[in-house]
């Protein structure tokens, strides 16, 4: 069930013209993680049509195996299937019963079109 990888990719940060830390998402600048045993399923499709385009927002929920919390903000984008998606709010930590330590992370993710 825990079968499926991921990368996370994240960005880097540079300096705006007011001198304030902005991400950089330019391919030198961010850094990537291999995120493996996660089990990601179906969980939004969305398409709005109009005179001026065709909008297609799809959506993943993703949980990482018992025992682990990868290193995934809502900050981050999710590279998967040869497509990137953005984290859609924050990564939930699901803790072990009786224990405040990581059971499992649940977060999802989207990726819009048109």
């Amino acid at each position: 069930m825990f079968n499926q990888t991921a990368i996370r990719v994240r960005a880097g940060t540079r300096p705006d013209r007011g001198g304030n830390a902005v991400p950089d998402w330019s391919p030198g600048a961010v850094t990537t993680l291999t995120v493996t045993g996660l089990n990601i399923q179906p969980a939004s499709q969305q398409e709005t049509v109009d005179e001026q385009r065709n909008a297609a927002v799809t959506g993943y929920k993703v949980q990482s195996a018992p025992g682990t919390a990868p290193d995934v903000t809502a900050a981050d984008r999710i590279q998967w299937g040869g497509l990137l998606y953005e984290v859609d709010g924050e990564v939930g930590t699901w803790p072990q019963l009786f224990s405040d330590t990581p059971h499992h992370i649940e977060f999802l993710m989207v990726r819009a079109t048109g």
